[in-house]
């Protein structure tokens, strides 16, 4: 399982179980199944009107798809890359052939097998491109679907709290404070079941998803590099290190991750930095010669 996935279910159990346990008096008044069965049923109900039946069917794999830890094998690829590349620069396609089943990544696979057809670079790209883009425009679609259900949830709570409201319009003439305070409790369950549900479900699984696409976008675009300069046959020594710079995690651009350069932090960086010259106007002080004992050099006296 996700590690990520697993450490937030055990705090959103625990965070309940406190709220529940200990900020109520009766922990049973949390369990309304009517209450639930109105925000799921209304949710999915709409759902199915919003999508087509095969799309909303896919909730369950993505759910899957979120739970369970997924890697992505990046240093793999750069180094069937990079070897490849090197076999491709002996003019050796029969050896790149031999080599190409051994590639576990398919849109890698692709962009070589094309390259050894002898396929011009330009289509090459284009053709990878817009993979690229079909599998974005998928994916986001995978992760709207979630963002859609957690617009819903909310809604269908609320018109559970209308339904227990007006319930409760029929109980306030006989004065019980005891029914009425039930009734208004039932009524507020829907709403409270349709807004955990989109935080804590719905949106959730959404962000997952939409960062699980950008990771594999950032892969895509590397292999895409990659093919680029295998095409050019480019060094695969550079081939190294300009797709490493793809998945480089880097926490900053100037500072290193021990955040000091020159002396210790950005105070460090100040005092190491050279003083910028300040411009003057011509025949100010600064621009005039110093002398050996360090004063100013007096300009000449006037001709006579």
């Amino acid at each position: 399982m996700n590690p990520s996935t697993l450490i937030g279910m055990i705090a959103s159990v625990v965070l309940l179980a406190v709220l529940i346990l200990f900020a109520a008096d009766d922990p049973w008044l949390f369990i309304d199944l009517p209450s639930i069965g109105i925000v799921l049923v209304g949710t999915m109900a709409a759902t199915f009107l919003s999508y087509p039946m095969k799309e909303v069917l896919r909730v369950f794999g993505l759910i899957r798809i979120v739970m369970r830890n997924e890697r992505l094998y990046t240093q793999k690829d750069i180094e069937e890359l990079v070897d490849i590349s090197r076999l491709w620069m002996r003019d050796d396609p029969v050896a790149v052939e031999r080599a190409l089943p051994r590639v576990t990544n398919p849109f890698l696979r692709t962009g070589v097998q094309l390259v050894i057809d002898r396929i011009p670079e330009e289509d090459i790209l284009d053709l990878l491109q817009w993979r690229i883009s079909r599998m974005k425009a998928k994916e986001a679609a995978e992760a709207q679907l979630f963002r859609v259900m957690a617009s819903y949830a909310p809604a269908f709570g609320m018109i559970g709290t209308l339904v227990g409201l007006i319930n409760l319009m029929d109980v306030v003439a006989s004065g019980d404070l005891v029914v009425i305070g039930r009734h208004l409790a039932v009524a507020l369950m829907t709403t409270f079941y349709g807004i955990l549900l989109a935080n804590l479900v719905f949106k959730p699984v959404a962000v997952k998803l939409e960062r699980r696409t950008e990771q594999r976008i950032v892969l895509m675009n590397m292999v895409l590099q990659g093919i680029s300069m295998m095409c050019a046959k480019r060094s695969p020594s550079l081939m190294r290190e300009t797709l490493n710079s793809f998945v480089a995690h880097v926490d900053d651009e100037i500072y290193d991750s021990s955040g000091a350069r020159g002396g210790g932090g950005a105070a460090g960086s100040q005092r190491a930095a050279p003083r910028r010259a300040r411009p003057v106007a011509p025949g100010g002080p600064a621009a005039s010669p110093k002398g050996a004992a360090g004063g100013a050099i007096p300009p000449p006296p006037p001709q006579g």
